[in-house]
């Protein structure tokens, strides 16, 4: 896991950030970048890494694992990357 918000994960987030909130909040990259860093948004850098983060940090009761990635703070990468963002 780290913090480092590179572009796919900057362009993931503002694409789809609309999931998780009812507005934006953010418009331009840089914007999402200190958004992210703000909230100290995590990137995992697989499902599995994803899965163990939201078991060890959310408060989940007994969720099935498939149904954990596709919560609205999980944000899905596209190179098999999860960005988690805890609102």
């Amino acid at each position: 896991m780290n913090d480092e918000y590179d572009d796919e994960v900057i362009r993931a987030f503002l694409d789809n950030q609309l999931q998780l909130f009812p507005e934006e909040v953010a418009s331009t990259p840089e914007e999402a970048e200190d958004f992210l860093l703000d909230c100290f948004a995590v990137v995992c850098d697989s499902k599995d890494e994803a899965i163990e983060y939201l078991k060890d940090n959310m408060d989940i009761e007994e969720m099935p694992e498939d149904e954990l990635l596709t919560q609205p703070e999980v944000f899905s990468v596209g190179d098999g990357r999860f960005l988690i963002v805890e609102s």
